[in-house]
């Protein structure tokens, strides 16, 4: 796919140990940088071109914009990148290291753009430790004459997007906030489609839960796993907010001002995200007391039929124990029909107490 980048783009040969090239959302030479063109009107110009080389032509002819696209990159690699474009060593920093939060930051010239990318784990069946969502990072630099993707993560793939952009020229040639916006777009439309599954999930636990007959609810491992990666989802979805809203309201040379409507469609698409993350949060809660009180009334329902059963075994043994203490004088005792009149007695007091349970429900 990109032939001889290591050596165009001056990135050193040697990679950390244990990186793995055989990674398949990097590139077939085992290097960070998966793409990289120039585009001018909204056209790929130049494809595969060394770094150094495209940015050169674009700032010669005043024309146009570099596109970088990277996976994954050490800090060995990027740090060269980020001298050839000016980054800012923070901005740098965030990009190598990930685990940041959704955010958007201006350094000079530059915005940096930090989105987190989700996709839905698929399972057969729902268990206490199945993996539901799974996260990773895209950072964005956006300059006025380059744009630079750094992806983390297995999922996320820019290259369909990037092919998508490609087909509509005209709006490509808005710049480089074109591209930041159909990034996020993409990343935020992965959002809705994230939460529809995840939703499939709960629906399918609050059917079990609402239709166990027997009242002994179920496996409570299940509803807090699903809770602990809605969590998960809900810290990429709702930080992000604030940088789309300022990408969407804020004017700044670095947004077209075309592009800034675009943002709007954007924001209008995560606060949806927003909805359904806090509505599904709540149903989970609600599942989970559910799931509580079924337990809980099963556990009184047990300890009714427990507490019966020992008011009627009570009374033989309250009688068997007054007749084993072997006093001389104690009532038929030396009548003939004393033992099966005591017997007959104990059955007749047993079988009244049985019935009133049985009436009024507890057993």
């Amino acid at each position: 796919m990109i032939h001889n980048l290591r050596k165009a783009v001056h990135i050193p040969s040697t990679r950390p140990h244990g990186v793995d090239l055989s990674h398949p959302a990097r590139s077939p030479l085992g290097n960070c940088v998966v793409n990289c063109a120039v585009y001018v009107d909204g056209v790929r110009q130049v494809s595969h071109c060394p770094a150094r080389k495209a940015i050169e032509q674009v700032r010669e002819t005043g024309n146009g914009f570099v596109w970088i696209g990277l996976h994954e990159p050490a800090e060995e690699e990027f740090s060269e990148i980020g001298e050839l474009f000016g980054l800012h060593p923070l901005a740098v920093e965030d990009a190598v290291d990930a685990h940041q939060r959704p955010k958007l930051e201006r350094y000079n010239d530059t915005l940096f753009t930090v989105l987190k990318t989700v996709t839905y784990v698929e399972h057969d069946r729902l268990t206490a430790t199945s993996e539901v969502v799974d996260t990773g990072e895209i950072m964005v630099f956006t300059g006025p004459d380059f744009v630079i993707t750094v992806r983390h993560g297995g999922h996320g793939s820019l290259g369909p997007l990037r092919e998508s952009l490609e087909s509509t020229p005209a709006h490509l040639a808005k710049g480089p906030s074109a591209v930041l916006h159909a990034v996020a777009d993409h990343v935020v439309d992965d959002y809705l489609a994230v939460i529809s599954a995840v939703q499939d999930d709960i629906d399918a636990v609050e059917s079990e839960v609402f239709s166990d007959h027997r009242g002994r609810g179920v496996d409570a491992g299940r509803i807090y796993q699903l809770k602990r990666e809605l969590l998960e989802l809900k810290h990429a979805v709702v930080p992000l907010d604030r940088p789309i809203q300022l990408l969407a309201e804020q004017p700044t040379q670095l947004v077209d001002a075309d592009i800034r409507k675009y943002f709007r469609d954007v924001a209008d698409h995560l606060a949806r995200v927003n909805e359904h993350v806090t509505a599904c949060d709540e149903l989970l809660n609600s599942i989970l007391e559910a799931n509580v009180a079924q337990v809980s009334m099963a556990q009184n329902e047990d300890m009714r039929k427990i507490s019966a059963w020992v008011a009627i075994i009570a009374v033989p043994t309250m009688v068997c124990g007054v007749y084993g203490m072997n006093f001389e004088y104690m009532p038929e005792l030396r009548w003939t029909f004393g033992y099966p009149l005591v017997l007959a007695g104990m059955a007749t007091a047993c079988f009244l107490m049985y019935r009133g349970f049985r009436r009024n429900g507890w057993l």
